[in-house]
């Protein structure tokens, strides 16, 4: 982590203008997305929250570059993403973006720091580099002491720390985190989501996070409700 980065609001990390997603299946054309727009600030915090099927995952899926809108814009720091072939989406998601999932997505087979050092390897980075700073963020983590294990020796929690971890690497500016505490305790899920919260505050991280926790929503910066595809509501939580 850079302890130079402060906390505060810059326009436009994020924007979304008009998101619309159409599928045509054997049931006819299904609409997950209908023009959703909105902007995320550089460090803001923002949960999007919503039953199953709302289209949040879709959602995500358009913010991560990892799939293509039927119509409307992504921009990142000013750059409409679909105006990108696949080469540069890939070098966008790999420097830029840090998904966080629900269940983790770790590579069992291999250790903790091999983990975290794999968005490295895929950026370029000089193995002594990466190295470092694979071990680096797991001390930041609190768990540098587990960097010879395997993902499955380890708790929920743990493994969820790995994940963050893996998603620093390459020291993006933005953060997606789906259910990032779907799967642990209520005290591991608050000490993921206080992680999440420390990253904003403290190093200007832009945090997006999908949840069905209402509490953990009332938390953040400001949540983005999401019912049949649309922006229901948008609720800014001054206290935070």
């Amino acid at each position: 982590m850079n302890d130079h980065y402060s906390y505060r609001y810059e326009p436009e990390t994020l924007k979304v203008e008009n998101l619309t997603k159409i599928y045509i299946s054997s049931m006819g054309k299904v609409v997950p997305l209908k023009s959703v727009s909105f902007t995320v600030n550089k460090g803001e915090f923002v949960s999007i929250v919503g039953p199953s099927g709302s289209g949040k995952s879709t959602l995500m899926n358009m913010l991560g570059a990892l799939d293509r809108p039927t119509s409307g814009k992504v921009y990142i720091n000013g750059i409409d993403i679909f105006t990108l072939n696949d080469s540069q989406l890939s070098t966008l998601r790999n420097n830029t973006i840090g998904f966080i999932f629900q269940s983790y997505n770790l590579i069992n087979r291999t250790t903790v720091l091999k983990n975290v050092e794999f968005p490295g390897i895929t950026g370029g980075m000089s193995d002594k580099d990466r190295r470092r700073r694979a071990e680096r963020l797991l001390g930041f983590l609190g768990i540098r002491d587990k960097a010879k294990f395997k993902p499955t020796n380890l708790s929920g929690g743990q493994q969820q720390r790995v994940a963050i971890a893996r998603a620093l690497m390459n020291n993006p500016k933005i953060i997606l985190a789906d259910e990032p505490t779907g799967n642990l305790d209520t005290r591991t899920g608050e000490d993921v989501f206080a992680l999440l919260s420390m990253l904003s505050n403290r190093f200007s991280r832009t945090i997006i996070m999908v949840t069905h926790n209402p509490d953990l929503a009332a938390r953040t910066d400001r949540a983005i409700h999401i019912r049949d595809g649309a922006i229901e509501k948008e609720v800014v939580n001054i206290e935070n």
